[in-house]
């Protein structure tokens, strides 16, 4: 990969103070407790670990004495078998319809990443009609019902904890809705799927936990299009093209773990 200073500011000076920088904060021994699972993010005493989402040599990652690769590649698989049902139409809706749209229910890393790679993929889409709800404001989610169908609707709660006022205000009124075509509440089942890690509320929402998908604290928000809030990109663009995406970042990972600073594009450009 080449990059362009040439309309940069940056000059050799520049660059040569950027070098004394990374020598004088130990950026090496910085890189080197990330990746190995220490607890970096000293403010809320968590790990700092998207790259174990996005680590296609499966090596192991440490957090707290686990390896944490099989959780993350268990996710993944259950992501898989999931969103190939959907694009196939094998997974029919309460009325026996195929899934046509689906409703991404989230606020900020759990809104903005998936809403950004979705357009950027846009080239590689499928047949499937993607949309993004994010405001607490209801005409943002009204709009967006005013577009899809009760019977062939998927609609995706994206919330670790299940209770983020913004995206469970959200997702009741997407259910208030549904429920007004649909009757049952049985059916919230076949066209609701939970990105999250509290079982209890959703079963009580009425999403059948095993479309609970799951990620963890060592996850954050800005990074979290690589774990399971990255659903919605997978059933935009496909299982594979996911993968993909995760094989681009973890080459550009192994850059940044190996490559000495003053040729290491993630210090120099970020």
């Amino acid at each position: 990969m080449l990059v362009d200073f040439s309309k940069n500011r940056i000059t050799e000076e520049t660059l040569a103070k950027l070098q004394d920088l990374a020598k004088e904060t130990d950026l090496a021994g910085a890189i080197k407790s990330m990746f190995s699972g220490e607890k970096i993010n000293r403010t809320e005493d968590r790990a700092v670990l998207h790259v174990a989402l996005r680590n296609r040599s499966n090596t192991p990652i440490i957090v707290d004495g686990k390896d944490v690769m099989p959780e993350v590649n268990a996710v993944l698989e259950k992501m898989k078998t999931f969103s190939e049902a959907i694009i196939s139409g094998q997974w029919k809706g309460y009325t026996g319809k195929a899934i046509t749209d689906v409703v991404n229910i989230g606020i900020g890393g759990s809104d903005l990443g998936p809403f950004m790679v979705t357009e950027a993929l846009r080239p590689y889409k499928n047949h499937l009609n993607m949309h993004f709800v994010s405001n607490v404001d209801g005409t943002h989610i009204a709009e967006v019902l005013k577009k899809v169908n009760p019977e062939t609707t998927l609609f995706l709660v994206a919330s670790k904890t299940f209770t983020t006022q913004e995206t469970m205000t959200n997702a009741h009124s997407a259910r208030d809705w549904f429920l007004k075509t649909a009757g049952d509440e049985k059916h919230v089942a076949k066209h609701f799927a939970a990105l999250s890690t509290n079982a209890k509320a959703v079963g009580e929402f009425g999403i059948d936990t095993a479309n609970m998908f799951e990620f963890w604290d060592w996850v954050g928000g800005r990074y979290s299009l690589w774990s399971a809030i990255g659903l919605s990109i997978i059933l935009s663009v496909g299982f594979d093209n996911f993968v993909e995406l995760l094989s681009g970042a973890h080459a550009m990972d192994k850059h940044f773990s190996t490559t000495p600073a003053e040729k290491n594009l993630p210090f120099c450009w970020r």
